[in-house]
Formats: C-alpha cells, structure tokens, sequence
C-alpha cells in the first residue's frame, strides 16, 4: 500500500470550509435562532414530517453528511497494520477503552458539579449525554485533513480509521448505554440499536459497496480525482443546513442560557487535551515514529461529530440538551485541533524518524 493515493486532505490542507468552521457554525446559530423566531412556522411545519418519532428532513440531511465520508474508507487498508501494530495498539486503546470515560468524568464533573449553580440538573444531564455521544465516537474524516497537517503516513492514517470505523460497529452502542445509565439517563436498547443501523450499519455498508461498485467500473484514479471531488461539498452542505434547523428549535434554550455554550465548551476543551496528550505521550513512550503517532493521537482527540449529532438528534430530539452539546463539541473542533497540530508539528523532533510510507 503506497501513501500516494489520495486523501482527503491531500492537496492543500483545510480547505475554505473546514479552515473556518467555527464560523460557519457560529453563523448557523445566528441564522437558526433568527428562523425560529421570526419564522416559527418553517420549524413548526418541519417538526410534523416525522416517521416513528423520526423527522424524515433531518434523517435525509444526516445521511447526506455521513455517506460522503464513509464510502472514502478504504478497509482493504488494514493489512497495513503489521507496518506499525504499536500505532494501532495506541489509537484502538484510547479511542474505546479510555476516551468514552474520561469524555464522562469530566463532563460529569464540570456540567453536574461545578456548573451546578448555572445549569439546572435536568438540562446538565441532557447536555452530558450529548458528551457522551461525542466521546463515544472517534473522529473518522477529519483525521485525514490533521494527518497532512502534520505531515502523517496517509496509507496509516487509512488503516487506523478503517479499524475504528468497524470497532464502532459493536462498541459504540454498549457504550453509550452504559454512560448513559450510570449518569441516570434512561435510554432503551432498541433505541440506540437502532440509532447504530441507521447512522453507522447501513451508510458504512452502503458505502463500502458503492466504493468497490464505482471503482471496479471506473478506476481507483476516477473515483479518487473525481467522484470524491464531486462529493465532496455535500457533507458541509447538509451539515451546516442541519445545523441552522437545530438552533432553530434550540432559538429559545439559547436565547435564554447563552452562557451554555461557553459553559459546555469548557469540559469538552480540556478532555480534547487530555485524550492527545495521553495517546501522543504513550507513542513518544513507545518510540512509535511520528507519522504514525500524530495522526493516531488525532483521531483520538477529534470526534465523529456528525454521528454524534445524528445519535443525539434521534435518541433525544431535535429540541434536547443532548443535540445542543454535540453541535458545541462541533464549535470548538476546529480552533483546539489547529493547536493540538501546531504543538505536534513542533515536537516533532522529539519523535523517531519516520518509517517509510509503504504497507
């Protein structure tokens, strides 16, 4: 496997949208609260398409921003684990045995606790639930663009996301279930299983059988030059449209609580902190070279937060605490990843030298 083959992020880095998400996401609040309150119908008339409790307009814009990113992955990339196992071991470890904890600890701490007196412990308990939902899911698109950031091994970077997307098959909903009830909140089986089906087992099958569909019938260099490209802008597109729809029924909890968002941000700052640290630190421990050890600390760091909206939005509503933790977790992304990079490219010395980029 060669590190010449496309991704994501090859060819410039952050592109126009992701270099200023934090804005984009800043105008869909502005945007959003200003539809609820000068437009209550547009909102209230979306709120009645639903199917078995679920907004028909919103399923469609969160498979929209899913799909694009799954059929990029490339599982054929996972015979490359026996390059750099070490790498693996580290990213596969933090990501389900240590993140989804710490994501609970601190958002416990912070949002029940010590924020107490600001937040009443009801809308608390909705807010840690959406940290949970972030916790519990690991970053697997925007990986990419932090890998060449850092100047990562694009060919591991693949495998690494690969592995986690088929670990979060089976363990993202066990662990949501038991994070939610240790912190009281009541949410049945069949629910989250079917958040599972919906949002991660049919666009991941979906894509995968449309990438091998597309390739066979065109190429690797088609599918990489052009389809992707092609897609591309759709994952942003109905993103930042799900976005300005949530802070249209979030008009009123926003406009009243405006402290929130800050209030919410903090725990969700210092645990992205937390997670690169531990996992960078173990690689610097374990001498695992830096191309490797940087994008996996990322992947660790960052989170899937489309799937974390989509989960909150169908477990809890489009109006829940939940949904509005999940988009502030997507607020903050961008500004703390670009540090957690700029400290990585700068201790880069302190890293062995980099393997070669091949499987």
């Amino acid at each position: 496997m060669s590190d010449t083959r496309e991704t994501p992020a090859e060819g410039g880095g952050l592109d126009f949208f992701g270099r200023y998400l934090t804005v984009w996401v800043a105008l869909c609040i502005v945007a959003g609260v200003a539809l609820g309150q000068f437009l209550p119908a547009v909102p209230a008339a979306l709120s009645k398409m639903e199917y078995a409790q679920v907004s028909l307009p919103v399923a469609v814009l969160i498979w929209a921003m899913i799909f694009p990113m799954m059929v990029q992955i490339d599982f054929a990339a996972i015979v490359g684990v026996r390059r750099q196992p070490k790498g693996l071991v580290i990213t596969t470890s933090v990501n389900w045995l240590i993140k989804p904890f710490t994501m609970f600890a601190i958002s416990w701490f912070f949002l029940i606790v010590l924020f107490a007196p600001f937040i009443p412990e009801d809308l608390g308990r909705e807010y840690l639930a959406g940290a949970i939902l972030l916790g519990a899911a690991p970053c697997t698109a925007m990986v990419f663009v932090w890998s060449y950031l850092t100047r990562g091994d694009a060919a591991y970077t693949l495998v690494q996301v690969a592995v986690n997307d088929l670990i979060m098959l089976f363990a993202f909903a066990p662990i949501v279930v038991f994070l939610l009830g240790v912190s009281d909140i009541s949410v049945p089986w069949d629910t989250v299983l079917l958040s599972v089906v919906l949002y991660i087992v049919i666009p991941l099958s979906a894509g995968y059988v449309t990438r091998v569909h597309l390739i066979r019938k065109h190429g690797q260099d088609w599918f990489d030059t052009v389809f992707r490209r092609k897609i591309a802008p759709v994952t942003p597109s109905a993103l930042l449209v799900t976005l300005v729809l949530l802070f249209a029924f979030q008009g009123e909890v926003i406009l009243n609580n405006p402290l929130h968002i800050l209030l919410i941000a903090i725990p969700l700052t210092i645990q992205t902190f937390l997670i690169f640290f531990i996992a960078y630190g173990w690689a610097k421990a374990w001498k695992v070279p830096h191309n490797v050890a940087a994008p996996g600390a990322m992947i660790g760091a960052s989170n899937f937060f489309e799937l974390a909206v989509a989960a909150a939005i169908a477990l809890f509503g489009l109006q829940s605490g939940a949904a509005l933790a999940t988009v502030v977790g997507v607020l903050v992304e961008v500004p703390v990843m670009l540090a957690l990079v700029a400290i990585a490219n700068r201790t880069r010395g302190k890293f062995p030298a980099m393997v070669p980029a091949r499987a």
